[in-house]
């Protein structure tokens, strides 16, 4: 997401490479592109306007220190301001109650039924709390079915009636049912708003809208928020959306923190939006406290510290290294994960990168015996020539990971002490390779 304005934001930056200091020339020129840029990525004139202004008269108040440089200057006034624009704190959903409400609504096509189930996961796995779904969009029976499916998916109990075709009374019934039965979290899924929420007093109203779309997508969120007073805003698709114009202008328009971004069809595929991460990758700053956080979600400690043990002790093997290979690929999509390295974000834009490019390793190391990934050292030119065939890859291919696990391997034990996180960069160095 945000690639063509990063691309176009880092260019009007360099506009002030070389310059002494800010003036009210160099400032109007650098502002001139990120206006471009802003409108490029579709956010509206207005916006884009009241933004480059305040950046103005920020940079022109300020008093550029020596040590800093003009370019650097501009690009922490940007950052400041661009997390501003996105609600510069990230805000919570409300789980309160007996059991806490949570109605979400959306046009159809927006993805919020698929939200919905995401977030029941979220709420069940990350909180703790015994969540129900309950399937109330009538008007798509498609959209029932495919509640059902997904609830099953994470482990949710999913609410519905046949052929009823009240949303209200489902809704009642549901809250019903889930106050009797003990649950802490009711996430209603429905295309029928105000009667809803009027019925069942819901501790939080949650709009989803397709980022895909992007201005239309706020003019959307402008109108049902006068009509629904909404609390928040999710925003779906947005791995999708390479401008991401509704994520820069939706909290402006309807003055509504954005508390979800949804991307991608995985259920765990779900986030809280945080404005200053945003705003630090859209220049190009990484994101390593979320890069942490994924990781934090895979990796079991008890796990790390096991694998810490036998790094230790010279004892890591090509079991071991398939595992770690899973646990990263669940943190999501190497190059998304690459990104939020503060500096990688460009080194990797062009480059086709994707979970894939783990197969080659992982179908040559499924073709091993368990014995040989215990012990690479049988590894000798038969065995070698057996798995290549396997594995559908080359002898060459074969000698190259073995050389690689075993530099790897080294490497990793020099630098023990450090658990799951160096682990990780050492399967990543030897991926890259």
């Amino acid at each position: 997401m945000f690639e063509n304005l990063i691309d176009r934001l880092e260019s009007s930056f360099k506009l002030l490479k070389g310059e002494g200091r800010i003036t009210e020339i160099n400032v109007a020129e650098t502002l001139k592109e990120i206006r471009k840029a802003l409108l490029d990525a579709d956010v509206s004139y207005k916006i884009a306007k009241n933004f480059c202004d305040d950046v103005k008269q920020k940079a022109l108040g300020q008093d550029v220190l020596k040590a800093v440089r003009p370019g650097q200057m501009m690009t922490k006034i940007v950052h400041d301001q661009l997390t501003a624009l996105m609600g510069s704190e990230a805000t919570d959903i409300s789980v309160k109650g007996n059991p806490g409400v949570v109605l979400v609504a959306g046009l159809q096509g927006s993805g919020k039924t698929t939200f919905s189930g995401k977030l029941a996961l979220n709420c069940k796995s990350k909180r703790g709390l015994k969540t129900m779904l309950v399937a109330c969009d009538v008007y798509r029976p498609a959209a029932i079915e495919q509640l059902k499916v997904l609830g099953e998916q994470v482990g949710v109990f999913v609410y519905h009636e046949e052929d009823a075709k009240d949303p209200v009374k489902i809704a009642k019934n549901a809250l019903a049912k889930a106050k009797q039965e003990g649950y802490s979290l009711v996430i209603i899924d429905t295309a029928e708003i105000t009667a809803i929420k009027k019925a069942v007093d819901p501790t939080e109203t949650l709009f989803v809208v397709d980022a895909m779309t992007g201005q239309d997508a706020v003019e959307t969120a402008r109108v049902f928020n006068e009509r629904l007073d909404f609390d928040g805003v999710v925003l779906t698709k947005l791995d999708g959306d390479t401008r991401g114009g509704a994520a820069l202008s939706i909290r402006a328009v309807v003055n509504k923190p954005i508390k979800f971004v949804s991307s991608g069809e995985k259920m765990d595929a779900l986030d809280v939006f945080h404005p200053k991460r945003i705003a630090d990758r859209i220049l190009g700053m990484g994101d390593v406290v979320s890069l942490v956080e994924k990781a934090q979600e895979q990796f079991d400690e008890e796990e790390a510290r096991k694998l810490q043990k036998k790094l230790a002790k010279d004892q890591f093997t090509l079991t071991d290294f398939y595992a770690q290979i899973q646990q990263i690929k669940k943190m999501g999509n190497i190059k998304d994960l690459a990104s939020m390295i503060p500096g990688m974000g460009k080194m990797v834009k062009d480059v086709d990168m994707d979970n894939s490019a783990f197969k080659g390793i992982e179908a040559i190391i499924q073709s091993m015996t368990i014995e040989e990934r215990e012990n690479p050292i049988l590894l000798n030119g038969s065995r070698r020539k057996r798995i290549a065939e396997g594995s559908g890859t080359s002898i060459a291919e074969v000698n190259r990971l073995v050389k690689q696990f075993e530099d790897t391997r080294k490497m990793m034990k020099s630098m023990t002490g450090g658990g799951a996180a160096k682990t990780m960069r050492a399967m990543g160095s030897m991926k890259r390779r």
